[in-house]
Order: C-alpha cells, then structure tokens, then sequence
C-alpha cells in the first residue's frame, strides 16, 4: 500500500443515511502549488479500486495536468482502504462500517480543500468512472466553485443496467458462505475471484474479446486474463469493495442539479462502455447548459478511460484535459 499520503481528520460525520461516520479520516496526496489566489486547483476523485496513486498516468511535465502550473488534489473515496473503510476503522469495522454515499464523500472533500487546503476555486475536476460521477456532483453541488468538468467513461447517475451490474457481482461476492454476512475472519477468497471473473466480462467490449485484443496486454488466453481479475480482487477487502459499490449503486444526480451546473464540461463516454453507456451519457449531456460531447473511440470498453492503461485513449484524454485548462 503506498504511503505517500496524509489524512485530515474530519470528527463525526452525520451521513446521509442518518448514520455517523465517526472520527472520518479523509485520505488524499497532492502534487504542485497552490497559488495565491487559490484557484489553480485540479480535483481527481478516485474510481473503484483505485486511490490517489491511480491518476499518476494522466499527470506529468508538459502534460495537460502538469505539477509545475497546477495545484493536483487526488483523493480518496471512504471505504477505499485509504480513507475511513471497514477493514481500518477501528471503531466501526467490518459489516459496522455505515452506508456512505457518494454526496457525503463530496462534502468531506470540499472540507478538506476549503478547510485544509486552503482552496478556493477549482480549475478542473476530472474522473473516470466513480471519478467522474463525483466530478458531476461537485459541479451540481457548488456550480460557483468549479470552472471547468471532465467526465471519462462515467455517468452523473447510476442508470438501471448499471445498477443491475452491480447487483451480479455484489451477489457473486456474497453468494461465498465465508463471507458470513460481512463478518468474516478470513477473506472469502472464492466470493472474491468470483466477484472479479464476473466483473471481467462487463469491463471490456465484445469487440476486445471477439479480437483478443487481451493478447496485446501480456495475456496469453482469455483464462489468463480472468486469472489476474481474480488475482487482484485477492488485494481487496470484501467489505471495502461492497462500501464503495453501495455508494456507487446509490448515485442519482436528477436532471434539476445537472441543469444547474455552470461549469464548462465535456463528456468523454466510452464508445463501447457496456454499463457508463454513450446513450445514457447522451441523456445527461442534454440537461447541461455549456458541454462538449465527445464520446472516447475505443474498443477496450469501460477500460478505454483507464488512466495511462492504453496510449492512443491517453492522447485523446490528455488532449481533453488541455482544452478545458487551455
């Protein structure tokens, strides 16, 4: 796990739930610095299985996000393993941990950038997948204090063939006796590689599979490839993954609060995403005052957006990124 990170401690949080997350620990790591007037700021929230190390492949020296110009906040989502989660809350573990919405880690993020770092106007926020639908909520939320909107392979909601996603891996995961209703004392490693084999199947377009184009990455056989799906959901906790896919499954931004977004957006869906679908990402964009659709060409699926996974969809997210900055 990398250590290259500090933690603001939030106090107790009263959820949107009803439940308090106590002592919040909001795990981020930046890079650059802030300028004085505070408004140099980029936002990356991470994604599902990712942490603040996972956006490195959009960041660099003469890149669009560029340390030498910007101010670059990557954080956390509560139940990552990072910030607040199950597996390391020593107050709330395991299946005590409550119910965390994607609204309740915009507003501990917006503490944290107000309150402790000092921010007071955001150039960009930018995700992929849940970072992008927490790029839409801060937008929606405080439409003042956000300039400009990236969204990669990710939709303000989660519209019901996505929840219905959820749904076959959450119960793939639970389905293993050993997870004992969360509260397990040892990992269930069959629930767990069979939450990533069935994940496997929606992360990549049939194109990528019909082509093998799974060959190109260093897997020999499309086994080996479900092999390392399975392989990396062994690195997380069951009760982690399930805080996360709960606050992703909850995500309804109405078209009231995307109406309301005053900041200039572009809309990067995956062209063969199988469940942050270019149609449902069509739908939204109708409701935005001031946005660019521009939909990302690729045959890798919900992977396509996958920050510094494959060169030419880099380029073309890089590209995006210096437009909004420009």
């Amino acid at each position: 796990m990398p250590t290259d990170y500090r933690t603001a401690a939030l106090g107790d949080l009263l959820l949107q739930s009803g439940q308090t997350l106590i002592d919040a620990q909001l795990a981020f790591h930046t890079q650059g610095q802030l300028n004085a007037a505070g408004d140099n700021a980029v936002l990356l929230p991470s994604y599902y299985t990712g942490n603040h190390r996972s956006y490195q492949g959009w960041i660099g020296p003469g890149r669009a996000l560029d340390p030498e110009r910007l101010f670059i906040i990557s954080v956390n989502l509560f139940g990552n393993g990072y910030s607040s989660s199950p597996s390391n809350s020593s107050l709330q573990p395991g299946a005590d941990f409550p119910r965390v919405s994607l609204e309740d880690n915009i507003q501990a993020q917006r503490r944290l950038l107000w309150e402790v770092l000092g921010v007071r106007r955001l150039a960009l926020v930018a995700g992929w997948s849940m970072g992008a639908m927490q790029a839409f909520n801060w937008a929606a939320r405080f439409p003042d204090d956000v300039a400009a909107l990236l969204a990669v392979c990710g939709t303000a909601r989660c519209w019901p063939l996505n929840q219905v996603f959820l749904q076959g891996v959450r119960a793939a995961l639970q389905a293993d006796s050993g997870y004992a209703g969360g509260r397990y004392e040892t990992p269930p490693e069959r629930g767990l590689r069979a939450f990533g084999r069935s994940y496997a199947g929606w992360a990549y377009s049939a194109q990528f599979f019909r082509e093998r184009l799974y060959q190109g990455m260093g897997f020999a056989s499309l086994e080996a490839l479900l092999q390392d799906w399975e392989d990396d959901h062994l690195q997380h906790d069951a009760n982690d993954l399930l805080t996360v896919l709960d606050s992703w499954h909850q995500a309804d931004l109405p078209n009231t609060a995307l109406a309301a977004i005053r900041a200039r957006c572009l809309l990067m869906p995956g062209s063969t995403d199988a469940y942050f679908t270019q149609a449902e990402a069509r739908l939204e964009y109708t409701h935005l005052q001031d946005a660019r659709f521009e939909p990302l060409v690729s045959p890798y699926g919900h992977c396509a957006g996958a920050p510094g996974r494959f060169a030419d969809e880099t380029r073309q997210i890089d590209a995006a990124l210096a437009r909004l900055l420009g």
